[in-house]
């Protein structure tokens, strides 16, 4: 099964199972991650967002018109930011390594 990594705000990395065809969204709340959701992965906020490794943000797909948009509510957008949502593990992404932005 692949496995990817979530990194804390204080640099705390999990290391978690990820099941192909869940998305880092679901993949988080299954490990008891605080990455929130608030909208259940529907693409109506962004309470999802995570700040994706930038040696791994090239293999993703491209975000779509929908994610950039809800992405420009986001506080503390990076380069590489995309909604956990909208990420959904294959095995090409075995090993794939997200950070969790900061609340403030």
């Amino acid at each position: 099964m692949p496995q990817m990594t979530f990194v804390e705000q204080d640099g705390t990395e999990h290391k978690v199972d990820a099941p192909v065809g869940l998305s880092v969204l679901e993949i988080a709340h299954k490990h008891g991650i605080d990455l929130e959701g608030a909208c259940e992965g529907s693409l109506a906020c962004a309470t999802c967002h995570v700040i994706v490794d930038p040696t791994w943000a090239p293999k993703l797909p491209a975000p779509t018109d929908d994610e950039e948009d809800m992405l420009d509510l986001a506080f503390g957008l990076e380069k590489t930011s995309r909604l956990g949502c909208q990420i959904v593990m294959t095995d090409a992404l075995d090993g794939l390594v997200v950070r969790l932005p900061s609340k403030a």
